[in-house]
């Protein structure tokens, strides 16, 4: 598939590298340099990245959080490692702009499809946070939904393991890769791609998800290139 615009989901706690907690700047390094490979094959990318290496919603509601208060303060934290991420890009010479579900003054504004599209075409990386900017909705579905307000070809969906299996290939040794799949196939066979919301959302819209290893150097690169990278689900 040819890509002209992709929308890349990244986990936050990918960005704690080797760390407990946090944001582990050699990760973020490579992460940028990965995103940079994006922009020299003069594909345009947006960014969504999740906020759970420094707090997740769900996880404060089990410690006695407000679900809607700690989903909120998740919004945060991705706008923390939308704002480490712009700031490792700045350092390669790639310029970008924070939009946001939730306007943070003066940090970035608030998100709108005008402002994504418009940054986009005139070269400028855009990083999303702050989620859909309501609660009880997570990255997976922000990122759906504005990979579909942006038009965006595809989801690039970057996770420590090499695509989509039929069972956890960290616990089963015998777990099998699939290199395509329908999104029927993967919701009959139960995988867990990305939540169902967002899931559906894709399943709908027929956007299709790139699901890879973002932890392998070039891996991004080679998936723009045409390489059988990771799995695609169409």
């Amino acid at each position: 598939m040819n890509y002209k615009r992709i929308l890349l989901k990244l986990s936050g706690e990918a960005l704690q590298g080797e760390q407990q907690y946090g944001i582990d700047p050699g990760r973020l390094a490579e992460y940028a340099a990965e995103v940079k490979t994006v922009v020299d094959s003069k594909v345009q990318v947006a960014i969504v990245i999740g906020g759970g290496n420094i707090f997740r919603g769900l996880q404060g509601t089990s410690d006695g959080v407000d679900r809607v208060q700690g989903d909120y303060m998740g919004m945060l934290a991705t706008v923390i490692n939308s704002m480490a991420l712009q700031d490792a890009l700045g350092k390669l010479g790639i310029s970008s702009k924070i939009l946001s579900g939730i306007e943070v003054d003066p940090v970035c504004k608030k998100m709108s499809r005008g402002r994504a599209v418009n940054y986009l075409e005139s070269g400028e990386v855009v990083i999303i946070a702050g989620g859909t900017g309501n609660p009880y909705f997570t990255t997976d579905t922000a990122s759906a939904l504005r990979a579909l307000e942006i038009k965006a070809d595809a989801i690039f969906k970057g996770t420590r393991v090499d695509g989509v299996y039929n069972a956890d290939p960290e616990k089963d040794p015998n777990a099998v890769k699939f290199d395509t799949l329908t999104f029927d196939e993967a919701y009959e066979k139960g995988l867990k791609i990305m939540d169902l919301t967002a899931f559906t959302l894709c399943r709908e819209n027929n956007l299709p998800i790139v699901v890879f290893n973002m932890n392998v150097k070039g891996n991004l690169g080679k998936i723009l290139h045409g390489e059988k990278v990771g799995t695609i689900v169409h």
